[in-house]
């Protein structure tokens, strides 16, 4: 199996489809972010289970990469920056060669333009394959950085309109035109 964007999506259609429809009272509720996140985490492992891809992860507000570090990432000044993102798939440094899959950054509505704003960055940052060519994702060893994810998922549920908004990263830059799911 490939783990290329056109497969990843596939999982992630489903994993969004089968959230929307377990969890909708909750986003109606209003329940805070990280629940969301921790419940669509739940959706995307049982996706890839269906589909036996093993050895990967779906987590929550994950910061850790190799030997317990806290996960960087180098921002567009080249300043090195901590960074949790709001739910990752990843093999938790398991699988070198692929290790990182996809980064998803949640908000709702009501969350500032530059926090939004910086979780665009953060999934431009993550979605680059180096920085410059410096810190590499050459699939043999492990990155200073974190950085090669396959897919970067920016998604604003919005519970007054029933909608999300979804908006896809690869390759250090918005991917695919801005979509609508209505739940």
């Amino acid at each position: 199996m490939k783990l290329n964007a056109k497969y990843l999506n596939k999982i992630i259609e489903s994993a969004l489809d089968d959230f929307f429809k377990a969890e909708v009272n909750s986003i109606l509720d209003d329940v805070s972010e990280r629940n969301l996140c921790a419940r669509l985490a739940m959706c995307f492992e049982n996706r890839m289970k269906a589909v036996g891809l093993v050895g990967y992860y779906a987590d929550a507000e994950y910061n850790r990469k190799q030997r317990g570090q806290v996960k960087t990432i180098v921002n567009g000044n080249m300043k090195v920056v901590s960074i949790t993102c709001d739910l990752i798939i990843h093999s938790r440094g398991e699988i070198i060669a692929k290790d990182n899959l996809i980064a998803i950054e949640m908000a709702k509505p009501n969350k500032s333009l530059a926090d939004m704003q910086d979780d665009r960055n953060r999934l431009m940052a993550l979605t680059k394959a180096s920085y410059d060519g410096v810190w590499s994702n050459d699939g043999t060893a492990h990155p200073e950085h974190v950085c090669g994810y396959v897919k970067g998922i920016f998604l604003i549920v919005d519970r007054h309109a029933r909608q999300a908004h979804l908006e896809s990263y690869a390759h250090g830059a918005v991917s695919k035109p801005h979509q609508v799911i209505s739940f």
